[in-house]
């Protein structure tokens, strides 16, 4: 284009053995033009040109890597070497935004010392962030203790606290432990306490910026030891006292939730059970304030009561020495020889001989039997139609349940001496043997399972008060005792 040839200027080839001058650009042009098509002849090429253009075609993302490059064919030179493109590209990018990096230095530089000075009074501070520690570390249970890594942050940068952990142990009380390392070891009650260590983070920052705010409490004291049980409740009780904070809270555990009547001295309308019907959840004020057994003593007038007065009055009776009375009892609970004889009389004589202050306690149909008197009881409470059945008719209906239950089985084994022999845990003695048995009647197997499931012995006064029964729908209740009715 400079006019090269026209200056009668030449270009000497020299290609292996022969020399060849060039003396017109259209010399030049053939030249070049022959060696392409030698070169884009070659079958070698060709294949690694198929080769690539199959790859570059082969998805959106590579074509998308295809029409770059056909608009930036400089880019194709410098994939030859990945790693020095992308220090180009750094640079280029750091070149380009040097103004903003000086600023940013410059600003530093100006304010390092005064910095310097405030992180000084921040390590003497102390932080609402080392209370919480505090609290966790002296409440809770757990085997490490928990200390708080960056304080000047969190009071500079208004940041959440980073924590680190240690081991406790005796011969060396300092063992640092990585987070990581700790949920990998911990029992599920200790998981739950390092999760509450979060918890109480997020409330005591709530508390420090004043910020009304609803707690939302479910189950919280799952898998927890009791001293960790009542170190969340006590933090439950600090929490009451705020007048920006209000709780709900909500538990399957009966135990937790007396526990925390008592401890929170919460009035009855602050505490409801909740019953799911064909309509919906109903919340009920809680009926008994602190035991039912104290009310049922009080009523055995009432049928329902009464019966549900059995299990308790059985306990007492075996605690308190009343051999005799303890077996008759046990035999209202489980099938034995005399269940079918146990009158009301009989009962009655049991419950004045325990219950001191009942010695003048008079039963009415003194010669009815009282297993008579539990079905009788259960029938009725089918017939009943509200959402709520009170403990009292759950436990009428759990005896009942596994009254019948224990008459099929009994019936079905056909052994006498087998069932007399059973000494301990009879109902579910009786269904393991039904099992060996009648082994080809899965429906009926499966549900004496159900019923042991369901009216487990803690049909029997325990420490968590009834809780399976209480925690139990209503409706599981009447169709079960519907299903074993049929047996």
């Amino acid at each position: 284009d400079n006019g090269f040839f026209e200056a009668k200027h030449t270009v000497t080839m020299v290609a292996k053995s022969s020399k060849e001058e060039i003396k017109t650009e259209q010399e030049l042009i053939k030249i070049i033009s022959t060696e392409k098509d030698s070169i884009l002849a070659d079958p070698k090429l060709i294949k690694a040109f198929d080769d690539i253009d199959k790859k570059l075609d082969k998805n959106k993302e590579s074509k998308e890597f295809r029409n770059c490059l056909d608009a930036n064919k400089a880019i194709l030179i410098e994939l030859n070497n990945i790693p020095l493109l992308k220090e180009k590209l750094w640079v280029a990018y750091l070149i380009k935004s040097m103004p903003e990096f000086k600023s940013v230095m410059e600003a530093y530089a100006r304010g390092k010392v005064e910095i310097e000075k405030i992180l000084k009074a921040a390590k003497k501070e102390e932080t609402k962030w080392k209370a919480v520690i505090e609290i966790f570390n002296e409440r809770f249970s757990v085997p490490f203790h928990v200390e708080m890594e960056n304080q000047e942050d969190v009071i500079l940068k208004s940041e959440a606290p980073s924590v680190g952990f240690s081991f406790k142990d005796p011969t060396d009380p300092a063992t640092p432990v990585a987070e990581s390392e700790l949920w990998a070891v911990l029992s599920n009650g200790e998981t739950r306490a390092l999760y509450l260590l979060n918890i109480i983070f997020e409330i005591e920052g709530r508390r420090e910026q004043g910020l009304p705010t609803l707690f939302i409490i479910d189950d919280i004291a799952d898998s927890f030891d009791y001293k960790n049980k009542y170190a969340i409740i006590e933090y439950l009780n600090d929490i009451a006292k705020e007048p920006l904070f209000l709780q709900i809270i909500l538990t399957h555990n009966f135990d937790f939730f007396r526990t925390i009547c008592s401890r929170l001295n919460l009035p009855r309308e602050n505490k409801f059970h909740t019953a799911k019907g064909t309509t919906g959840v109903k919340l009920i004020e809680e009926k008994y304030q602190k035991n039912p057994f104290s009310h049922w003593k009080d009523h055995l007038d009432s049928e329902e009561m009464l019966i549900a007065s059995i299990p308790f009055v059985r306990n007492l009776a075996e605690f308190c020495g009343f051999e005799a009375h303890f077996k008759k009892l046990t035999a209202l609970l489980h099938c034995k020889a005399e269940t079918d004889s146990i009158t009301a009389g009989d009962l009655q004589t049991i419950l004045r001989d325990v219950l001191k202050d009942r010695a003048t306690l008079v039963l009415p149909n003194a010669s009815k039997p009282i297993k008579k008197l539990i079905y009788e009881v259960s029938e009725r409470i089918l017939t009943e139609t509200e959402d709520v059945i009170e403990l009292e008719k759950k436990i009428v209906l759990s005896i009942a349940i596994r009254l019948k239950t224990e008459e099929f089985l009994i019936r079905e084994i056909k052994e006498p001496e087998f069932v007399k022999g059973i000494t301990r845990n009879q109902t579910l003695a009786l269904i393991g043997r039904f099992r060996q048995k009648c082994s080809t009647q899965r429906d009926k197997i499966a549900l004496v399972e159900q019923v042991n499931l369901m009216t487990p012995e803690n049909i029997h006064i325990n420490s968590f008060m009834y809780e399976p029964i209480l925690d139990m729908a209503n409706e599981h209740l009447k169709r079960l005792y519907r299903r074993v009715r049929t047996l």
